[in-house]
């Protein structure tokens, strides 16, 4: 993988600074570096003050032009569902759902463990598929709520189910939570990320979405876009093998990238 373009920096949640992670893509040999702030609701802890944002743009401005000739450069942003729609004088938006509102709360399901348990446990009486159904009844609304162009981490809730004791594509109950949201986002070209980013953090040993909803999107003529989710300049490349591994298995031959300022497919 020689892109990436689900990339965080100390303007979030990233360890990095900008420069730090241009300066390792292009020891990468990277042709395309693409920068996703969050764009948070504003009880998150995540997403970047109007200020940083402001100092973000800037940066990634700065380094468009450093880098010209030798690295594309684009500055997007991660925009949360709860933030509502993304500024277009963004290069691209990623859409995500990192919550799910129940009883006045806002639930994340990205957290850990513990967390998603305990969520499980006090707002649905222990039923992990109505948590889930109520997780993909957000997610089937990112494209239209968010203006996106890639759909980011599509069933992100199974962060911490790598033995998928909660969240398995065998049980009915919760592939008829998950094709509502299949079938409101797809449609020929819609763009769905493969994110290795918890596989870079050690919670799992593949990326998602998982298989059979990747095959699922193959079916439905979407398209997949690989990226790291990197929040770590060290790990700006990992598990690319795996996610390409992966996308051929699923049926794909090719994936989305940014290439002069346009959406492009190359092979995978």
């Amino acid at each position: 993988m020689r892109s990436n373009f689900h990339t965080h920096s100390i303007y979030c949640d990233g360890r990095d600074t900008p420069r730090e992670m241009a300066e390792t893509a292009c020891a990468l040999d990277f042709f395309a570096l693409g920068f996703s702030g969050h764009r948070e609701p504003a009880f998150s802890d995540c997403g970047m003050t109007p200020e940083r944002e402001a100092a973000y743009r800037a940066e990634i401005t700065g380094l468009k032009e450093e880098y010209a000739g030798r690295m594309e450069i684009y500055c997007g942003i991660e925009q949360d569902i709860l933030a509502g729609k993304r500024d277009p004088w963004y290069d691209y938006a990623i859409g995500s759902v990192h919550y799910i509102e129940k009883d006045g709360r806002h639930l994340c399901v990205d957290w850990s463990a513990e967390k998603t348990a305990q969520h499980i446990a006090r707002h649905y009486h222990g039923d992990a598929i109505a948590y889930a159904a109520d997780y993909y009844a957000q997610v089937a609304r990112v494209k239209e709520a968010t203006g996106c162009d890639i759909i980011g981490h599509f069933d992100l809730l199974t962060k911490f189910d790598e033995g998928e004791s909660l969240f398995s594509g065998n049980d009915p109950r919760y592939r008829r939570a998950v094709m509502p949201a299949l079938e409101a986002l797809c449609a020929p070209g819609t763009v769905f990320e493969i994110n290795t980013g918890a596989m870079a953090r050690g919670y799992r040993a593949m990326p998602y979405p998982a298989l059979w909803i990747l095959r699922e999107l193959k079916e439905r003529s979407c398209a997949v876009m690989i990226n790291s989710d990197c929040h770590d300049r060290q790990k700006l490349a990992f598990g690319a093998d795996t996610a390409v591994a992966l996308a051929r298995e699923a049926g794909f031959a090719s994936q989305v990238i940014l290439q002069k300022g346009q959406f492009a497919e190359i092979a995978l």
